[in-house]
């Protein structure tokens, strides 16, 4: 399901709501999803009864949080570009009472929360800490070579219900790629660079066209492999979400594309490696 650019405006866009459906039901990705776009030195506070992920896209936010009732304790965070820079995340327990507050940049941040009961340390993930990988070099000629940045998981965060990362798609590639899928609920939230751009996305054989900001649900265990047109580097946020019965670990790929990983059989892609297509007399 693709959820399209709502034209983000000043304060809180909600995107996803878990509680518009029932908690079984399953078009519901049990998670919340919005953008929060504040001005220069513009707070918003936050306190909810859930697990809450604060990403930032774009600009300059502190991060407050209270330890105690008359204690607090702060960190600030700055980027200026989601495809060149690692993410800053703030990773919050329920009831744990947070204010963001832009800094002469403004912010934007996207905002995830999920139904979670267990108590965990509130934790500042820098860019330093994220996992970032260039997935698929050295296989498929580079078409699917992508860079794929892990902010925790569940190797990292055991405690949380949530597995959350960011995909920088290169012009003209694949990503998600081969085609996989899980049963655990997906959201990927797109930014293209320049932002007229466009790509696809696919939900098994249904073809998506996205644009700047659209988000799309990955529901029911269906694969979703991507691809950015030509000339448009493509970013999406990706975010997971465990299911109570099974939590994410790894990917089910479709096995009948599975063997374009294998470099040992990269030369049976066509043409042959080296060898250029002559054209065609017409």
């Amino acid at each position: 399901m693709k959820i399209s650019n709502p034209f983000f405006l000043k304060g809180y866009t909600s995107i996803t709501q878990m509680n518009d459906l029932p908690w079984n039901d399953p078009k519901n990705p049990k998670m919340d999803f919005g953008i929060l776009k504040l001005d220069a030195n513009e707070s918003q506070i936050f306190e909810t009864p859930f697990e809450k992920a604060f990403l930032l896209m774009e600009g300059q936010v502190q991060f407050r949080w209270q330890l105690k009732p008359d204690k607090y304790q702060e960190s600030n965070a700055r980027r200026t570009s989601c495809f060149e820079e690692n993410p800053w995340c703030f990773h919050v327990p329920k009831f744990i009472k947070v204010q963001l507050t832009a800094g002469l940049s403004g912010a934007t941040i996207s905002f995830i929360q999920t139904k979670n009961d267990a108590n965990f340390p509130l934790k500042v993930y820098t860019p330093q800490e994220c996992r970032s990988e260039n997935r698929g070099a050295g296989t498929m000629r580079e078409t699917s070579t992508r860079i794929v940045r892990t902010i925790f998981d569940q190797s990292n965060a055991p405690h949380s219900n949530l597995v959350l990362g960011e995909v920088i798609t290169f012009p003209g590639k694949w990503s998600s790629y081969p085609p996989h899928h899980h049963p655990q609920p997906e959201i990927y939230h797109y930014r293209f660079f320049p932002d007229h751009g466009f790509g696809f996305g696919m939900l098994g054989d249904e073809v998506l066209k996205i644009r700047n900001g659209d988000t799309v649900l990955i529901l029911n265990d269906i694969s979703h492999p991507q691809v950015a047109a030509p000339g448009y580097a493509m970013y999406y946020l990706w975010v997971i979400r465990h299911l109570e019965s099974q939590r994410y670990i790894s990917p089910v790929y479709e096995s009948e594309h599975l063997w374009v990983m294998d470099p040992k059989k990269q030369k049976e892609i066509w043409p042959p490696e080296n060898d250029s297509c002559k054209p065609c007399c017409v």
